[in-house]
């Protein structure tokens, strides 16, 4: 009886084990990463992480997006605060993307959004998302 149970339990957490690889093994094996934040002045360092990754990674190294999401999304639509920072993960391949909803809640006009940030509806959802298509994430 106790050999029946162990080998179900075996049995399980390999087919489970093998199952949790596979998902996380999507977009030709590249290292795709994505961060949540709250503060455009976070930006910088999220940008210099993914150039350090890049730089390391080389052909591995897949995507890198930014949702900012949250009470600071209002400095998107701030020329003076955005866009450099917009330059600066262009030159770096990543792409920033803005959390419609809380582009909703704190009644920020989407006209004033840069066209170079992609809106989603919910920055959250989007988030886990793509952690389950095998995205590195971590929040901010």
């Amino acid at each position: 009886m106790k050999t029946y149970l162990f080998s179900s339990l075996f049995l399980m957490l390999t087919l489970f084990g093998t199952l949790t690889t596979q998902a996380q093994q999507t977009n030709d094996n590249k290292n795709n990463y994505v961060v949540l934040t709250k503060k455009v002045p976070q930006l910088q360092p999220i940008i210099l992480t993914a150039e350090a990754l890049k730089l390391e990674e080389g052909d591995a190294f897949g995507e890198f997006k930014v949702v900012i999401c949250g009470k600071g999304i209002g400095d998107i639509t701030n020329t003076e605060k955005i866009s450099g920072f917009i330059k600066k993960a262009k030159k770096a391949g990543v792409q920033i993307v803005a959390c419609g909803f809380s582009l909703n809640k704190f009644n920020i006009d989407r006209a004033n959004v840069p066209k170079e940030i992609k809106v989603v509806d919910n920055g959250i959802l989007y988030n886990f998302q793509l952690q389950k298509k095998g995205y590195k994430s971590i929040s901010l």
